[in-house]
């Protein structure tokens, strides 16, 4: 079974499900409406239970199962029908209309027995869905532990670019997923492993390349080492998504934040208004004292402001004495039910009510100033860029003072992200400040190995590179972490336009009375999820390029010139699927291309950071003309051979051009969607158109060197 076809087979259940049975005491519908109901019963059902078989077939472990399933959907799909049958002579009429449903009790056992079975079918193609995802985890791990114990660089891009088309399919299957999950707090797991598989893909490559080059450097297998183990631990965590089911029944995040044990509590003092028994004092006193001491996380922050601290201290004590005073007033009103003993309960759950909320607004204000200076603090990253320059130094001294520098960075924003989910608002954020605490430490840690690897090697290009990566991913998780503080101050003040969910998800548009206006919406939502997708696939041809260009001597070479001028645009393009570079939003990079097409840019005014799909264009059109030169010089064979190879990529690059020049009518994913596909299939070709161009020069030479020497030999000879 293909990647897509358990999800696709889903989807074709869902919407072949039949309608549901009205109930048949008020059904009595005329000759006309009881034979289209009953057409339609029979097509539904029909097409479901086709589905059915054609997932049966293709799943030999489920077929028993699912055929039972949909033996059983179908005759009482038959069921239905016959007794819904006006041509049958055995029914009654009554005041010239015919009574559909006579035998009532028939059509209720055979519409359970429809509703069960189609539930039954359901289920299994679900487990379908989630074998296909387990499978394809299980490729992934094998393969990387296959990276893990190269030791040849030849071996290691035959064995990465498999590992590169595993986790394209691995992020297909887990995307659609992540689309079809009902629980927001599940979706926001999905999306937090994801974007960690997603990241690290690109890390694993420069980390095991520095491995590679640099076999005995302590501080570069720990790097790789980081990476290895982060991924692994990110696709357990998607198993436990899609199985539900944790290893060694271990239980979800052990502390409950203090907004939602504010939350809590405040509903149980709220719930005394009905009950005065609900529970006992010390149930009550117990909560929130849990609750206050989980404010020390505030308190013993060594970046509290002294004025937060006190002020929060303040708070605390206020609201353990209010909720002295409702416990005296509640004993009270069990033992006596007065008119002014009521409105004294009233009066304290409402003190109590509003003490809290000063408390919620003070640590909401602690967190979030603290996050908001740090993120000015570090808009530069003066740190980042010390670190860089030290190893390409080789100072030792200055990569000791710097690393110790940005590890106090890292413990900063580490326990900043932890400040914030207590004050999150929602499950699906908290996950997300989870996701960020978790990310700064394990990066962080990563960046100063991968420094400490430079700075003992200052030469090399591969450690310099691996450093880049990981100062980008750091880069791009503050960014993150901006988006996230913006998102927790809008659930604090109400201003939620949107339904916030999580980072790293397409954002659902907002709500329109006109039914038109919703279908669109699912549409956009599909499309961005097949541009992120998309984006993957591009981000690890990008590297397969720079795998090729990088084995060339002469790196001036026209051909690996214009090809590096492809891969810096097409890695820019990957960050844009990413949500991150200059081009934040579809309608940026629409624009971008549109203006682009229209005046066009000088051959030394390239910017390799905007993704301009016409200037990419233009660069395959250089590439192409250069191979076409170069093949001038080979064989018949090999020129051919070459030939075929441009006349593929050549049609792309015109292609893309004419998308560029498109304009577009409220199509905007659509024109982005094609930009990225075309994009990505030059790509593959100049992958390919490399590697060839490299070994037919390699021959070339080989054969230009035997000429030489034997000419050579040839004029000794004669000379003798």
């Amino acid at each position: 079974m293909g990647p897509a076809t358990g999800h696709r087979h889903l989807d074709l259940l869902n919407s072949d499900m039949p309608p549901g049975v009205p109930p048949p005491a008020s059904c009595r519908p005329n000759r006309g409406h009881s034979g289209a109901c009953r057409t339609s019963v029979n097509l539904a059902v029909g097409r479901f239970v086709k589905v059915g078989e054609a997932i049966a077939n293709e799943n030999w472990d489920l077929k028993e199962e699912i055929t039972i399933a949909c033996i059983e959907a179908k005759q009482a799909g038959e069921t239905i029908a016959a007794l819904t049958d006006v041509s049958t002579p055995h029914h009654p009429e009554s005041g010239g209309q015919i009574t559909i449903f006579t035998d009532k009790t028939g059509v209720i056992k055979a519409a359970r027995l429809l509703l069960s079975s189609v539930t039954k079918v359901l289920l299994l193609a679900d487990r379908v869905v989630i074998k296909q995802i387990i499978t394809s985890r299980n490729k992934v791990l094998a393969t990387m532990e296959r990276l893990e114990k190269v030791n040849s660089f030849q071996e290691f891009v035959q064995i990465f670019s498999q590992f590169g088309n595993e986790m394209v399919e691995f992020a297909h299957l887990t995307g659609d997923r992540q689309n079809d999950l009902k629980d927001e707090k599940k979706k926001a797991k999905m999306a937090a492993a994801r974007a960690v598989l997603e990241k690290c893909t690109m890390m694993l490559l420069t980390a095991s390349k520095t491995c590679l080059r640099h076999p005995n450097c302590e501080s570069a297998h720990k790097n790789k080492e980081g990476v290895f183990n982060r991924m692994k631990v990110a696709l357990d965590k998607v198993i436990e998504i899609v199985t539900d089911c944790k290893p060694n029944g271990e239980t979800d995040i052990a502390a409950v934040s203090i907004f939602t044990g504010i939350k809590e509590f405040k509903m149980n003092i709220e719930a005394l208004r009905e009950n005065l028994y609900f529970q006992s004092k010390e149930n009550l006193s117990a909560t929130l004292e849990a609750v206050l001491e989980r404010t020390e996380d505030f308190t013993d922050s060594a970046y509290t402001s002294h004025e937060h601290r006190e002020r929060i201290l303040d708070l605390s004590a206020h609201t353990r004495a209010e909720l002295q005073q409702l416990a005296s007033v509640w004993m009270q009103a069990q033992s006596k039910r007065t008119k002014s003993i009521a409105e004294e309960l009233e009066l304290s759950i409402l003190k109590i009510s509003h003490g809290l909320n000063e408390l919620k607004k003070e640590l909401h204000s602690t967190a979030t100033q603290l996050a908001a200076d740090l993120l000015k603090y570090h808009a530069d990253h003066v740190v980042l860029k010390a670190l860089k320059l030290t190893g390409v130094e080789g100072n030792l001294e200055g990569l000791a003072e710097y690393a110790c520098k940005f590890s106090e960075q890292r413990e900063q924003l580490v326990e900043t992200c932890r400040l914030l989910r207590h004050v999150s608002g929602t499950e699906p954020l908290e996950i997300t400040c989870v996701h960020a605490e978790e990310t700064f430490q394990v990066t962080g840690q990563q960046i100063i190995s991968a420094a400490e690897t430079l700075t003992l090697h200052p030469s090399s290009k591969i450690a310099k590179e691996n450093l880049d990566v990981f100062c980008e991913a750091w880069e791009s998780q503050i960014s993150d972490m901006s988006t996230l503080l913006r998102e927790i101050n809008d659930v604090f003040e109400g201003r939620r336009g949107e339904k916030y969910g999580y980072l790293s998800l397409p954002k659902p548009m907002k709500n329109n009375a006109n039914l038109k206006s919703l279908k669109p919406e699912k549409s956009d939502s599909e499309e961005k999820a097949k541009i992120a997708k998309l984006g993957l696939k591009l981000g690890l041809l990008t590297s397969d390029a720079n795998c090729e260009i990088e084995k060339w001597e002469n790196q001036e070479n026209e051909i690996v010139r214009y090809g590096r001028n492809m891969s810096r645009m097409a890695y820019s393009l990957y960050l844009f699927t990413r949500g991150e570079g200059p081009l934040k939003t579809s309608q940026d990079l629409i624009n971008q291309l549109e203006i682009d097409a229209l005046e066009g840019q000088a051959d030394d005014k390239i910017p390799s950071y905007l993704p301009d799909s016409h200037v990419f264009a233009e660069e395959g059109l250089k590439v192409a003309s250069s191979a076409q030169a170069f093949s001038k010089q080979l064989k018949d064979d090999d020129k051919l051979m070459l030939l075929l190879e441009i006349n593929k990529l050549t049609p792309l690059c015109h292609q893309l051009q004419t998308i560029t020049k498109t304009p577009v009518q409220n199509q905007g994913l659509l024109k982005v969607d094609k930009c990225i596909t075309k994009t990505r299939s030059m790509m593959a070709i100049l992958v390919q158109l490399l590697s060839l161009c490299f070994k037919l020069l390699k021959k070339l030479q080989m054969e230009n060197n035997r000429w030489v020497s034997v000419t050579n030999k040839d004029s000794v000879d004669g000379k003798t």
